[in-house]
């Protein structure tokens, strides 16, 4: 899912004539170092929310609202007035508890709605009360500002939210307190602000947003700037804290993992120092073995507790959630005809030939033959295309009346985040259910999985071409759940032949680079030996990478958005510090001795 809303316009800046040396020497000596802002731009709803039955009119309060509940069976729902959230839910059998979702409007950062799961006890007969905890409208900015040999004084902007400021690395012109941060990669485009004696803070004007201050900061007080609090000591590795989440932990050492290339690796990340606008911003990493947790660390102000965008790993979700859907019918497979699964859209097919041969394997291989390539701007399918349009609020639909531009099938992979997204249309007609609804009942609760953020499509449905918010212990859950064929803690949630499947080599963006059943497939090799990967991968810097042969799943999470030749390297800690790590790895055999 692509942010429009807040980065759009913040990359829309003035652009104004630059001219003059910087002057203002006092002013100039004090300006070099971090500072930051952080705004919160909602959601304003969120609380305690009340349902009251009781009486032949049933109302819903939540943040200062009280209105009208709509009752229809067992079915509850209500919105509240100018679209400022809604409540869709059910009644348990007991009416003991009313189980739904929370549905946040799309914010400033935020460009879509959002569905929250939304559990509601019985606190007095025919009274029931959750908590609303909505996904958090939030942008982070830092300036860092740093003086050259030669005098001048130049710096780069970090957004842990969407990295807006990659392409706007800066030089810093003053003028008095005037202040004008000109981009040194695009002519004639800068920010302007000013520095505020009374208050020494520096006031930044951003095209479409508003006005932003940025106070001085510390190493104390910039968290999300900072890998880590500086000076903290020598890492020393702690096993994960066991929760309720199901996750079994232990020590490295109990699952043959050596501790010091993983200390190496955890003490390189905790000392990396943002000294440019490309430097790792890595949020999480967490890695299992044998089917215990055994590292979880967080940094850049993260914690296990905080929902992270998964981006584009989280198509490989939508691969799951079909293998379940189609395990549920008879007579249906990967290979039945997508205008025969989705009849409402079958007009749509008969246009021409070669989209009635289109399946669900070609699109969860990214083999449609639609006309849909993100790589390509002026693609109809582009997913920025498809978003940004007005005309058709299902995104089903408009994938579902591209035009083909070539044959389904074959080996080459066109990266298409509609044709995915797609796959939930088939989903939701097998399951008869709501996306978030069958992703709650058939995914989330069998693998312990209570807290995340669906993203929606403008009709209300949820988008599977990536984006949900999950918690990095949970989003390793799925790289475990594959690697134990389809089981989680004795709970099988996916057949083992959908697993087996799914991470098979259909097709390839490149020799080096396969496809399965939305698995991106890599060979790691290390020393002598090539092992084989399967991994969920995102933008910025998502992925959950299993490696079967060792038993072992890595977990990273960083926001080096937009940032593609730094962040795909990241997958490349696995064989550098990890793989090597494995004491009982296979060993290499010698080669043979010539006759």
């Amino acid at each position: 899912m692509r942010h429009f809303s807040f980065v759009c316009a913040v990359l829309a800046t003035v652009a104004v004539p630059v001219s003059g040396q910087a002057q203002a020497t006092s002013l100039s000596e004090q300006l070099p170092g971090v500072w930051g802002n952080e705004t919160h731009f909602g959601p304003r709803v969120r609380g305690v929310l009340t349902v009251d039955g009781r009486q032949g009119e049933w109302r819903a309060q939540v943040a200062g609202f009280d209105v009208t509940a709509k009752r229809e069976g067992a079915d509850v729902t209500f919105s509240l007035p100018e679209d400022q959230g809604a409540f869709r839910g059910r009644l348990s059998a007991d009416e003991k508890s009313l189980e739904g979702f929370w549905i946040q409007p799309p914010g400033m950062t935020l460009s879509a709605s959002y569905a929250t799961p939304l559990r509601l006890r019985v606190i007095s007969p025919r009274v029931w009360e959750g908590v609303v905890a909505p996904l958090d409208d939030t942008s982070s900015m830092y300036l860092r500002i740093q003086r050259e040999p030669d005098g001048t004084l130049t710096g780069f902007i970090r957004n842990p939210e969407f990295n807006f400021g990659l392409r706007r690395p800066f030089k810093l012109e003053v003028q008095g307190n005037d202040l004008t941060f000109v981009n040194t990669r695009r002519k004639n485009d800068a920010l302007r602000g000013f520095f505020d004696e009374e208050t020494g803070n520096i006031s930044l004007r951003i095209q479409g947003i508003g006005q932003f201050e940025f106070s001085r900061r510390d190493e104390h007080t910039a968290p999300r700037f900072h890998s880590r609090t500086p000076g903290v000591p020598t890492y020393v590795h702690r096993p994960p804290v066991t929760g309720d989440d199901g996750w079994k932990t232990a020590s490295l050492e109990s699952v043959k993992l050596d501790p010091k290339p993983i200390a190496a690796l955890v003490q390189s990340l905790q000392g990396a120092t943002a000294t440019d606008v490309h430097a790792p911003y890595i949020h999480a990493l967490l890695i299992a073995r044998h089917g215990k947790l055994v590292v979880e660390e967080y940094f850049h102000g993260h914690g296990k507790a905080q929902v992270h965008d998964t981006r584009s790993a989280g198509k490989t979700l939508a691969s799951v959630l079909l293998g379940i859907a189609l395990a549920q019918k008879k007579g249906v497979s990967v290979q039945t005809p997508v205008s025969r699964l989705l009849p409402d859209y079958q007009a749509l097919f008969q246009e021409d030939p070669r989209k009635q041969r289109l399946t669900p394997e070609h699109l969860v291989t990214m083999t449609s033959g639609l006309s849909c390539d993100d790589d390509d701007g002026d693609s109809p399918g582009n997913e920025d295309v498809m978003q940004s349009q007005r005309a058709e609020r299902d995104w089903h639909r408009y994938t579902a009346a591209l035009p083909m531009a070539r044959e389904p099938g074959g080996t080459k992979a066109v990266y298409c985040s509609g044709g995915i997204n797609l796959l939930g249309a088939i989903i939701a007609r097998q399951s008869g259910m709501r996306l978030p609804e069958f992703f709650e009942q058939r995914f989330a609760r069998p693998l312990d999985i209570r807290e995340y953020h669906m993203n929606l499509m403008p009709n209300g449905e949820g988008y599977l071409g990536g984006g949900i918010y999950l918690r990095p212990r949970d989003a390793l859950k799925l790289g475990q759940l594959f690697l134990s064929g389809g089981r989680w803690n004795q709970r099988q949630v996916v057949s083992p032949r959908w697993v087996e499947a799914s991470t098979q080599r259909h097709a390839e963006f490149s020799s080096d680079h396969g496809y399965g059943y939305a698995w991106h497939l890599h060979d790691m090799k290390v020393g002598e030996r090539t092992y084989r990967e399967y991994a969920a991968e995102g933008n910025g810097g998502q992925f959950v990478i299993v490696v079967p042969e060792l038993d072992l799943t890595v977990m990273i999470a960083a926001a080096n958005y937009g940032d593609f030749a730094r962040w795909y390297r990241f997958q490349d800690l696995v064989p550098q510090y990890v793989i090597p790590a494995v004491l009982d790895a296979p060993a290499v055999k010698p080669p043979r001795a010539r006759e």
